[in-house]
């Protein structure tokens, strides 16, 4: 029978009032037992009553008030008066009726209302009254009654219900949607459902889903959370009467499921934790399961996208509902959650909990699974692990939820790092979907930085946009690059990027991997007093205080960001590297005295003295400073005060650790702030989404973002570059390529370097060496005299000689093409 699983015994209470008992004295006719369903206006709970068929409305008013505490009835001056009101399809139960004679039967849904409000929209009443009726004939029809006919009739009722609500989505539609909850007609359409007829099984079938989808046709999205209590209605009766593997109801509860991103847009609308958890934690124990078998079997079982899906938007609200002001508003302490009257919910909050544990343990061993048959075999990709990453992110926001349960989710999710990064590196897609694993740089490797930060600079970007050609004269390489990237609107450089020298024929990928070079190299040249190399390492790179010695300084700063990151789009290694005061402050961090180390290291060793030096001696004044310190500004040196009245302020040792902070913040921010600034517009005009623009250096560690843009700085490896080379018109075993990888072994590593940017206009490699490049290179066999110098191709990494004839006119040949002069700029077509 339906709605067997929901059927309690609730004891009979006696009369509360005497006066209410003037019906029991009615004869009584043939009687029979009822169960039925009370849904209460208030509060939205549903009672389960049973009673004779014989029994009147008053005795229901009765039983309702004992459960409850709710009066039904008052008496004025000695005459009742209906303060609630039972209705039963659309129409309102006199006291003095008995039940059979209201037409109520088994499983059938009564609804306790405070006022008739049928007033509002009687035609809504009336046609839901007479639904009711037909539904009811549809539930005792015998063979010959047609079927059809009622159910065009039927939803036509359906679309007309649906055509008369208000589409404001206001207070109005609401209101008037409810109509349909409070006149029972879910109940009746499940009832249909379950009859043991299948064609009215089907009948009731088509008419719920078309009125459910009819409603997503006619109606605005903003409308649907109104709506959303009538999928509450049906996927709670229907869960009670057939399986929760039904059809029907999981077509309503992926409806409803669909409905409640709604809900999250608007906090004030957020649906009752006692409603969502039951669709949440059924959908949870589906992927529990469906882990559980992908771990015990041999091979990986994938999950029903539709449960991880559906699984994803329940979770929303319950998340938001535990969040919400009134529950908690902060983590959950289990401590203060026992302690605290918060009703049924207290049950809801400590079963997402489960939830979490159960899902987190699951994944940890399905991430397990996954290493060993990685190491193994090499497994392919399987289209349940990207199931794996979209739980992940959901149980990671569970965790927020908990005191302590995000530190331990984080702790867990480090012992699979090796799993994790295996699955990152294989499916990401967009940066945005695991920028909450990128907050937690220490799960990740550096290969998986790279890779988001990456499409972070790609993301947006049109591959159909028009080319941006630049024309470029070698002589005045800096100022017309400038004048082309520094003065061209964002959405410009979007594109492609097209150069050409003048009165060269090249283009292509080669001659823009030699621009971008030649570039970077002028931009961190220090005659343009743009940057300043730390004295220990010339390599890296930190902007000048001095560099407003050139009016446009400010201008060439955004040019240079513009270009960095152009470069690092284009994944040209441009062999210089940013010192990590530069670094931190482009990442937003504040700069300590250990980080100018390398970028000052006799600042460093100064202050290092100070702070190390005796009290007594400090305090003493021999050192005799005061809170200033001097600037060299267009050739004249001015005296900066640190601090209001620090020409007058004396070092001690009780004022030695702000003298440092405030001479070091001077020297490293303060005095290259606006170059900063520029800098990062500049870099942020490249990366087309905004909302990106601030997270791309959180993602990377300095190191990360040096490694990127100088590239390995290993001494280029010839069995490595031998790895990665293919052969046209050659064999491997020729006395031409004996002699070549020879010559090349014996070569410095200055010549390497040269003969490698000669071939591919590449003057460092990748930090995973010629592997890290985008395809092998190549050499090819020509046909040209053997008087002729090697040329190449760089934009396919093709290096072109003829068979020489010997050792030693291959060494001469290559021996001229790597002298540095040559060499980059001779022969790259």
């Amino acid at each position: 029978m339906a709605y067997r699983n929901t059927r309690r015994k609730l004891d009979d209470y006696a009369a509360a009032d005497a006066w209410m008992r003037y019906d029991e004295t009615l004869p009584l006719s043939l009687s029979y037992p009822i169960q039925f369903f009370v849904r209460m206006f208030s509060g939205g709970k549903t009672l389960v009553l049973q009673a004779d068929s014989s029994d009147s409305v008053a005795s229901v008013h009765r039983k309702i008030q004992s459960i409850t505490g709710i009066r039904s009835i008052q008496s004025t001056s000695g005459v009742p008066r209906m303060e609630q009101r039972l209705i039963y399809r659309g129409k309102q139960l006199q006291l003095q009726q008995r039940l059979s004679e209201c037409g109520v039967q088994n499983d059938d849904t009564l609804q306790l209302v405070g006022r008739m409000r049928s007033t509002r929209h009687p035609h809504t009443w009336k046609l839901m009254n007479d639904l009711n009726s037909l539904i009811n004939d549809l539930c005792n029809c015998d063979d010959n009654t047609d079927v059809n006919a009622n159910v065009t009739c039927m939803m036509k009722m359906l679309t007309d219900f649906l055509i008369m609500t208000p589409k404001d989505g206001a207070d109005g539609s609401e209101q008037y949607l409810q109509i349909f909850i409070h006149s029972s007609v879910p109940a009746a359409l499940v009832k249909l459902y379950v009859s043991p007829s299948l064609t009215t099984k089907q009948a009731a079938r088509e008419c719920i889903c078309q009125f459910i989808d009819s409603f997503k046709t006619l109606f605005a999205s903003p409308v649907y959370k109104q709506f959303s209590p009538i999928l509450f209605e049906f996927c709670k009766i229907l869960r009670g009467a057939v399986s929760v593997d039904d059809a029907l109801y999981i077509f309503c509860r992926s409806s409803l499921a669909s409905m409640m991103e709604w809900y999250v847009c608007d906090v004030k609308c957020v649906p009752r934790l006692q409603d969502v958890f039951p669709f949440f934690r059924e959908l949870a124990t589906r992927l529990s399961r469906a882990l559980e078998l992908s771990v015990q079997s041999a091979e990986f079982i994938p999950l029903s996208d539709s449960d991880v899906c559906e699984f994803i938007k329940f979770m929303h609200p319950v998340k938001c509902a535990i969040w919400r002001p009134e529950a908690f508003g902060s983590p959950v302490s289990f401590r203060s959650l026992m302690q605290r009257e918060t009703g049924n919910e207290c049950f809801e909050i400590e079963g997402v909990h489960r939830v979490f544990c159960d899902l987190l343990e699951k994944l940890e061993l399905c991430l397990k699974k996954l290493g060993l048959i990685n190491e193994e075999r090499g497994e392919a990709i399987v289209s349940c692990w990207s199931q794996y990453l979209l739980i992940l992110k959901e149980l990671e926001s569970i965790s927020k939820l908990y005191k302590g349960m995000e530190e331990m989710f984080w702790e867990k999710i480090r012992q699979r790092r090796v799993e994790l990064c295996f699955l990152i590196v294989r499916l990401s897609k967009k940066s945005t979907d695991y920028q909450w694993i990128l907050e937690h740089k220490e799960v990740t490797n550096f290969k998986i930085r790279q890779q988001f930060a990456l499409k972070m600079l790609q993301e947006g970007r049109h591959k159909n946009e028009k080319l941006y050609e630049m024309l470029i004269c070698r002589s005045r390489l800096f100022e017309q690059s400038f004048e082309y990237i520094g003065r061209a609107s964002p959405k410009s450089l979007q594109g492609q990027l097209f150069i050409q020298f003048e009165n060269e024929e090249a283009t292509g990928p080669g001659v823009l991997r030699e621009w971008f070079s030649l570039v970077c190299e002028a931009i961190f040249n220090p005659q343009n007093a743009l940057f300043v190399s730390c004295p220990n390492d010339g390599r890296r790179f930190f902007p000048n205080p001095a560099s407003k010695v050139d009016p446009l300084h400010l201008e060439y700063f955004t040019f240079s960001g513009r270009m960095i990151a152009l470069a690092l789009l284009h994944r040209v290694q441009i062999s210089i590297a940013f010192d990590r005061v530069f670094f931190l402050q482009l990442a937003g961090e504040d700069i300590s005295f250990e980080d100018i180390r390398d970028a000052d290291p006799y600042l460093y060793s100064g202050c290092k003295k100070i702070l190390e030096m005796d009290t007594n001696t400090v305090d003493e004044d021999v050192l005799g400073l005061t809170f200033v310190c001097e600037d060299e500004e267009l050739g004249s040196r001015k005296v900066v005060e640190l601090c209001p009245d620090g020409k007058n302020t004396l070092v001690n040792s009780e004022n030695r650790d702000n003298y440092v902070n405030l001479l070091v913040k001077h020297r490293f921010v303060t005095s290259i702030a606006q170059q900063v600034a520029h800098f990062a517009q500049g870099f942020a005009d490249i990366i087309t989404d905004q909302q990106l623009r601030k997270s791309f250096y959180q993602i990377l560690d300095h190191e990360d973002l040096n490694r990127m843009l100088h590239g390995s700085k290993t001494v280029v490896s010839v069995k490595d570059w031998k790895e990665h080379t293919n052969y046209n018109g050659y064999k491997i075993d020729d006395p031409q390529i004996s002699w070549f990888w020879e010559i090349v072994g014996s070569m410095s590593a200055e010549q390497r370097n040269v003969l490698l940017f000669f071939w591919t206009s590449i003057k460092s490699l990748p930090v995973e060496g010629f592997g890290g490049l985008d395809s092998k290179l190549h050499i090819y066999r020509t046909s040209v005299s053997h008087d002729c110098l090697p040329s190449s191709r760089t934009c396919f990494y093709y290096l072109c000689f003829p068979p020489y004839p010997s050792m030693d006119v291959m060494q001469n040949r290559l021996n001229i093409i790597t002298q540095n002069y040559v060499g980059c700029s001779f022969g790259a077509q």
